[in-house]
């Protein structure tokens, strides 16, 4: 698509009635008797899990009256239809169901009359949401479905997510999805798409050069999914044709011109009329089968819409199909007719390529549904919860990972199975994450109070993974006993976590098992907050390691004289757990401990004691044995990498700005992006820059206007130290209409300003500024990374929280940080977003030399492998699991081994999911990387070898591994049975692969 976008003008002029096409013209002779128009009526209603109303007060409202209509309705009227997509909703209505209700529901899905498209547990993002939490809300929602329902589905339904993601089209394919449609995509997109007829195509991903990853895709062509802009071109004339809009209803048309009930002596001229747009409708596509949506937001929810829309309906098809000089086929029908009916007139299998449909590749990032209104800014709102999701996704996958090695590992089954409260805490987190993909939630559009409903569940999950790992540590660590305590708490929904004191003493060793949720070892320092300057650190093996003490701040210039950040190198292997000991020591006692040095390097005076310290008016200096870098002692912010082991030096300067909002009528809210121009550089009267340096992390602290930053550069020895580490603490709550961004300037010469960013954390994507489309269309989702490069090096930075990024400038990235809006935006909200929290964010900078020609000239872009592993790193933190005080040593094993070896560089282990009703059956969900190998790889704790795994040797003695099938994406598909024990399975580069694993008591 990027080709597409610098080819088109994004002008806007005026189409007429649909006013951002044209006059669309038709020949009647286009339709024959042998190739009659195929009209599909595909009655609908779309249920937020959450946007104006909480998840619980709509389904109270509405969605329980809309399926229990449902049920009498399609009981009533032999020759309705419908379609539903959202199984958060669906499932909690089922559960209040009777056995004969939902034996009638059973009834309507085996008569084709019922379909219930995509079934994931929402109707997810697709710009902020990563794609393990994608993919584990499909799951949830597609299994809950199979289990309860026996219903498999196979197409998809996406009319209400803020702009397409090729990640999810991959998903669906590989889950078994046979067909997809989607609605929000670029107006001027949908035009160029239509006047080709091009709008249903073969969405291929980039990266694939043999098409073995196309999903037939149906793009809708007019502005939106309501009843107003599906039936045809004008919207006037197709909100005539609502019967929910009927004389005396509460809602009515806009164009002031209301339905009227079919009659016999109106119905020749109604029928006419609304052919007419069907049939203009179906001439921007090549099949002459036409969708035609009929439905809206929570629509159906009382039983007269259901007999209006079904009667008038009925009397205008029945008309149309006696007309046989008409040449039209009208009737209801569901999502899964209308790409079997297209695929028979098309003569292949549903799903396949029909001769003469184009293949597109890329994204449909970044949406504008009219005028220059981009929907950039929910790219970035409400930041707080968008860094807590990553958080809750990391937790869930270490929870599900430790509880089915502990659960396989308990042969006995002497407490996984009697302890069903883990279970359902696993769900509840499974649930609760899988609703906040929804497209009203992770994005930051919905009310304060729905925010915080959502951030109610997400702090529950959070604390039920906790305890999920801390049991199933237990378990793998100490036979079960009740040993640890937590490393970290949240005091509510939208706080910052507190550090647990660990209180050491000369007399007992305290304990500390850390976790590695990776299936590659890893050396990663760690930071435990204790009640002593001076410690002694062991290992597993009971040797004393070095560490090193930072002091707790209280403020800029003073810091907590009984509490200290002890600092030391753990290794631990994949999958793996480890114990390492702390106590006490006295000054001096321990040669392998430091205490870190502070540096004030503005006003500052500190007359505590525990710490050395001076002022130092110069600039700072950062390093370990592989990077430098500087830092400007005015500002605090970097200026300047150098890679130590490749000899290259790159100016990378970091700047704070900020953007307002327009003087105009519309302005900037939670979806939309409408700056007053560009942006201006944020100012701070002083500035208080501080730094603390030590023998195995050394780090800057900046304090300014709104920003708190931090870059720290660590010394442990593997690929981190190639890593330049940036948190930034923002609070704009003291500002109004203001969005906050950090800008990068480096000497990067990227052509053509073209950058990448990825896309769901799956993949990347090329990116290119264009001075035609305005500032805020030039801003797109980053999910995890980004990069901009030249023919000599490249410079990546990993985000730990999805937000906004554009580079508007050769050498910029401008990612946004938080945006403030006193104001709606007129997308249906009804408020701006002022509920700020002060926002933790987290950043890795990267500078590589390439070492191999080649730029990014072609459309597909891949990280190298360090940063590919750098990024999986910041997202899956090691865990912390310390010891309650009065736990001795024979009471927790030296260290736990799972895998018997890691697995290769290249593969990672996305999840280990337990069937929670068979015990005895996991999924091993795997994706392979496919890096960029211009690049060197230092530091890495894993071996290159492709994409080829051992299954059968992959888990250590103890776990027995009986049975291993290939399945799909949603674990319902599956092969048969493969000879893990003999040859390697090879996964082929960017693939996702699911093994079911058997494993025998």
């Amino acid at each position: 698509m990027l080709q597409t976008f610098a080819t088109l003008p994004f002008s806007n002029p005026d189409g007429g009635v649909w006013k951002q096409g044209w006059d669309i013209t038709y020949s009647p002779s286009r339709w024959t008797t042998d190739r009659p128009l195929k009209v599909f009526v595909i009655p609908h209603s779309h249920n937020d899990p959450g946007w104006i109303k909480t998840f619980d007060r709509y389904f109270q409202d509405q969605t329980r009256h809309i399926l229990d209509n449902m049920v009498q309705k399609l009981e009533q009227h032999s020759k309705m239809t419908f379609i539903y997509a959202e199984m958060s909703f669906f499932s909690t209505w089922w559960s209040q169901q009777n056995d004969a209700t939902k034996e009638k529901v059973k009834r309507f899905l085996n008569e084709g009359r019922l379909e219930l498209p995509t079934a994931g547990w929402v109707m997810t993002d697709e710009a902020n949401s990563h794609y393990s939490a994608m993919l584990d809300q499909l799951i949830e929602g597609n299994n809950w479905l199979f289990e309860n329902v026996g219903v498999r589905p196979d197409s998809a339904w996406s009319i209400d997510p803020f702009g397409q993601s090729s990640t999810m089209a991959y998903l669906l394919k590989k889950t078994g999805f046979k067909n997809m449609l989607i609605q929000r995509v670029h107006y001027t997109i949908k035009k160029y798409l239509a006047e080709k007829s091009n709008l249903e195509f073969m969405w291929r991903q980039n990266w694939d050069l043999s098409g073995k990853t196309d999903m037939f895709c149906h793009m809708m062509p007019f502005y939106s999914y309501d009843v107003p802009h599906t039936c045809g071109p004008d919207p006037k004339i197709c909100c005539q044709y609502d019967f929910k809009r009927l004389p005396g209803g509460k809602i009515a048309c806009p164009w002031r011109i209301a339905p009227v009930p079919i009659t016999d002596g109106n119905v020749a001229q109604k029928a006419e009329t609304l052919l007419d747009q069907y049939r203009k409708k179906a001439s921007l596509y090549k099949s002459d089968v036409v969708l035609i949506p009929l439905g809206d937001d929570f629509r159906y929810d009382k039983p007269d819409e259901w007999d209006n829309q079904y009667n008038n309906y009925q009397k205008l098809f029945d008309y149309m199909n006696a007309k046989s000089d008409w040449h039209v086929e009208a009737k209801f029908g569901t999502l899964r007719d209308y790409f079997e009916a297209l695929a028979n007139r098309e003569k292949v299998k549903r799903g396949e390529r029909p001769d003469n449909y184009p293949i597109l590749g890329g994204d449909f990032f970044t949406y504008a549904d009219r005028d220059d209104h981009y929907w950039s800014g929910y790219f970035t709102s409400r930041p707080f919860y968008k860094r807590m999701d990553r958080i809750v996704e990391a937790h869930l996958r270490a929870a599900e990972i430790a509880y089915s090695l502990a659960r396989i590992a308990d042969t006995k089954k002497s407490i996984f199975d009697s302890d069903k409260n883990m279970a359902e805490m696993l769900t509840f987190s499974r649930r609760s994450l899988a609703l906040f993909q929804h497209h009203d939630a992770i994005t930051g559009t919905e009310k304060d109070f729905v925010v915080v409903d959502y951030a109610m569940k997400l702090l529950k999950s959070l604390e039920n993974t906790k305890k999920i790992i801390q049991k199933s540590t237990e378990y793998l660590m100490s036979d079960g006993n009740d040993v640890f305590t937590l490393d970290e708490t949240r005091q509510s929904q939208d706080s910052i976590p507190e550090k647990q004191i660990i209180k050491l003493s000369s007399a007992n060793e305290r304990y500390v098992v850390f976790y590695n949720s990776l299936a590659s070892n890893r050396s990663v320092i760690v930071s435990i907050w204790v009640n002593s300057p001076y410690a002694i650190v062991k290992n597993e093996f009971g040797q004393i390691i070095q560490s090193q003490c930072n002091p707790v701040w209280t403020n800029n210039e003073q810091y907590s004289t009984d509490q200290f950040k002890l600092l030391f190198v753990v290794t631990v292997g994949g999958l793996g757990m480890v114990r390492y000991s702390i106590e006490k020591a006295g000054r001096g006692e321990n040669q392998l401990h430091s205490l870190a040095k502070i540096y004030f390097h503005s006003s500052g005076n500190n007359y505590q004691k525990i710490f050395d310290y001076q002022s130092d008016r110069s600039d700072v200096t950062l390093e370990n044995r592989e990077i430098s870098i500087k830092i400007s002692r005015n500002t605090g912010t970097l200026q300047e990498i150098k890679n130590k082991l490749d000899d290259i030096t790159s100016q990378v300067k970091v700047e704070f700005i900020y953007y307002g909002t327009r003087g105009t009528k519309e302005k900037s809210g939670a979806y939309l992006f409408l700056p007053d121009g560009l942006a201006k550089q944020l100012s701070s009267p002083s500035v208080f820059v501080r730094s603390t340096k030590g023998p195995l992390s050394s780090e800057v602290n900046s304090f300014m206007k709104n920003v708190e930053h931090k870059i720290r550069v660590e010394n442990a020895g593997d690929m981190k130290n190639l890593g330049v580490e940036i948190e930034n603490i923002v609070d704009i709550r003291s500002e109004q209409n203001y969005e906050l961004g950090m800008r990068i300037v480096t000497d990067i010469q990227n052509e053509d300003n073209e950058y990448f960013t990825d896309l769901n954390g799956f993949q990347m994507q090329k990116r290119r500024y264009f001075s035609k489309i305005p500032l805020q269309g030039n801003f797109y989702p980053m999910a995890t990374m980004a990069y901009m490069e030249d023919k000599n090096k490249r410079f990546t930075v990993l985000t730990g929280q999805s937000l906004g990024c554009a580079s508007l400038h050769t050498g910029w990235l401008e990612i946004m940080q938080d945006r403030r809006m006193k104001q709606d935006d007129n997308r249906g909200l009804g408020q701006g977003v002022l509920d700020n929290k002060r926002t933790p964010h987290r950043f890795r900078f990267l500078l590589e030399k390439r070492i191999s020609s080649g730029t990014n000239a072609q459309s597909t872009g891949f990280a190298s492998l360090t940063a590919s592993k750098l990024s999986d790193d910041l997202i899956h933190s090691i865990f912390v699991l310390p010891a309650k005080s009065s736990i001795n040593s024979p009471q927790i094993k030296h260290f736990v081994t799972t895998l018997n070896q890691p697995l290769n560089c290249e593969l990672h282990a996305v999840n280990l999911r337990s069937d929670l009703k068979n015990r005895n059956n996991y999924a091993l969900i795997l994706h392979r990387t496919a890096p960029n190998c211009g690049f060197k790889s230092r530091g890495l704790f894993c071996t290159p070898g492709g994409g080829k795994i051992n299954l059968g040797k992959l888990f250590s003695a103890s776990y027995h591994l009986s049975e291993v099938k290939t399945t799909s994406l949603n674990l319902l598909w599956d092969d048969k049975p493969i000879e893990f024990n003999k040859l390697p399975v090879e996964i082929a580069p960017m693939e996702l692969e699911v093994f079911k694993l058997t494993f025998s008591s």
